[in-house]
């Protein structure tokens, strides 16, 4: 990697840490005072996000397609604006169809500003080497919700929960923006990719392939877990027993546990095989779902759960698109992992809906047994796909 696009990476990473903040773990951190400032039911809220991730999933197919044309960096560089206008908007809404025709409008954005773009336009600039650039983005950018849950907790009780809004908003307009405009402008160059009559077809033979399926289950199960774990973390752990301040507090551990999990793999570099990474980093969510099941013995437990869970996910945030280089190939890679980002977009939309309904009719316990049960599934799944003869096809 040449030193201009090592600053590019270092860039894009700080980038992504404040548009994360905005569109993402604001949510899940503002909660309790959207409550309290709205009087809606966390259905209704949650299914402003909802909204947002199924536009987002509709739509990364073909921001895929936009990026394989060799346009990514258009994408990383005007999305993040309509990002930050859309956050803004949150502080205005009046009315749950205002609020969730906003959300309607950020899927748009995140379609174009969030990792699977960015990791889409440097695998298919930098090819093999693009785990090092990808590990570095997220070792930054997973630290997003230590700075997100501490953050909103003072601004939700300074100027209420879309009030709040406006802070996380002004962070993405003036950080994240400027940030992309200098990456693209250092990574401008020719890419590590083929060409676009090449990339024909490519996406048509690995949705013949039930890797691909396999791929998109795995990753569509673990983030209906971890969807469901980080929208109510803050009243599932203060079910466990635990206050609202201390549960902040170990909310915000998850982008240390996050970038622990992710420097392991640093570290280790080639010696850490794709599929061993994959295993290990699904067996530590197993384990996280069965502690938060006995933490209401014992509330130190909750910090457990948050840092093997955050190790676990960061891992994976970084897995998906190593998975698919090794199992499907680099042609046409924008647009394969665009359709396969689709099933954990989509699982993530349902996220808030499914976990609402469930604490709404069945309490906790239920929330529990599924965050076990759909983990605990991807690990199967896993243990398929990425045997030796799997990868080697």
């Amino acid at each position: 990697m040449s030193a201009r696009e090592s600053l590019a990476v270092w860039a894009l990473a700080l980038g992504l840490f404040l548009i994360y903040a905005g569109v993402f773990y604001a949510f899940p951190a503002l909660l309790p005072d959207l409550l309290a400032d709205t009087g809606w039911s966390k259905a209704d809220l949650a299914l402003g996000p909802t909204l947002s991730y199924l536009v987002m999933a509709v739509l990364t197919p073909l921001t895929g397609r936009v990026i394989d044309k060799g346009h990514g960096g258009v994408l990383v560089v005007t999305m993040p604006i309509l990002a930050a206008v859309g956050v803004a908007a949150l502080a205005f809404v009046q009315t749950r169809a205002q609020w969730w025709a906003v959300w309607a409008i950020l899927g748009v954005a995140q379609s174009g500003c969030l990792y699977e773009s960015v990791f889409a336009l440097l695998t298919r600039r930098m090819g093999a080497h693009a785990r090092i650039a990808i590990t570095r983005i997220t070792l930054v950018a997973g630290l997003s919700s230590t700075m997100t849950f501490p953050l909103g907790h003072w601004l939700g009780h300074a100027y209420g929960g879309k009030g709040a809004y406006l802070g996380f908003a002004a962070l993405a307009l003036v950080g994240t923006v400027p940030l992309n405009i200098w990456a693209m402008r250092l990574l401008r160059g020719p890419e590590v990719s083929r060409k676009a009559e090449d990339n024909r077809g490519a996406l048509r033979a690995a949705l013949r392939r039930p890797a691909f399926w396999g791929i998109a289950a795995i990753f569509a199960l673990i983030w209906l877990s971890h969807g469901m774990l980080l929208t109510y973390i803050l009243p599932l752990f203060q079910e466990r027993g635990v206050s609202r301040e201390w549960a902040a507090v170990a909310a915000a551990c998850l982008g240390p546990a996050q970038l622990a999990g992710r420097l392991v793999l640093a570290l280790g570099g080639a010696r850490v095989e794709n599929r061993m990474a994959t295993r290990v980093s699904l067996l530590m969510v197993v384990l996280a779902a069965c502690l938060l099941w006995f933490a209401g013995a014992a509330q130190i437990l909750v910090f457990v759960v948050v840092i093997v869970q955050g190790a676990g996910v960061g891992l994976m945030s970084i897995m998906r698109p190593m998975l698919i280089m090794d199992v499907l190939g680099r042609r046409g890679f924008g647009a394969i992992s665009g359709a396969s980002a689709v099933s954990p977009i989509v699982a993530t939309a349902a996220a808030p809906v499914l976990g609402a309904y469930l604490l709404d009719h069945f309490g906790a316990g239920a929330v529990y047994v599924c965050l076990i049960a759909f983990s605990g599934l991807s690990l199967a799944l896993a243990m398929v796909l990425t045997r030796k003869p799997a990868l080697e096809g």
